[in-house]
């Protein structure tokens, strides 16, 4: 068989099904401009946070909507809480508030 210098990766495959929506209902409640997000990235493309560290707000919201919250809570102490996201969110998004919530709902998960 011949090389040819690449191999096939592990699927990246998230069950929806065992999601816990509660932080979930309790974020839209907190933050009810959390569900008009459309996942554009112009937050990230502004973040002053993600020019210096690998923080990344879409990828984060992202996380939370899945309830992967085993790397999430490290990965939102790098945010700092500037504001041009919101700023710049197409959708005026409150990310600033919505960072700030999600790192209470996470701690309280704990």
């Amino acid at each position: 068989m011949m090389d040819f210098g690449y191999q096939i990766s592990k699927t990246g495959t998230i069950n929806l099904d065992h999601i816990c929506d509660k932080e979930i209902k309790a974020m839209d409640e907190l933050v009810p401009s959390f569900k008009r997000c459309v996942f554009c990235g112009a937050c990230t493309s502004t973040c002053s946070a993600g020019s210096f560290t690998p923080f990344n707000i879409r990828k984060t919201h992202s996380m939370f909507r899945r309830g992967q919250y085993k790397d999430l809570e490290t990965a939102l102490d790098k945010c700092m809480l500037c504001g041009k996201c919101t700023l710049v969110c197409p959708r005026g998004i409150n990310l600033r508030a919505m960072v700030i919530k999600m790192r209470q709902l996470l701690s309280k998960t704990k």
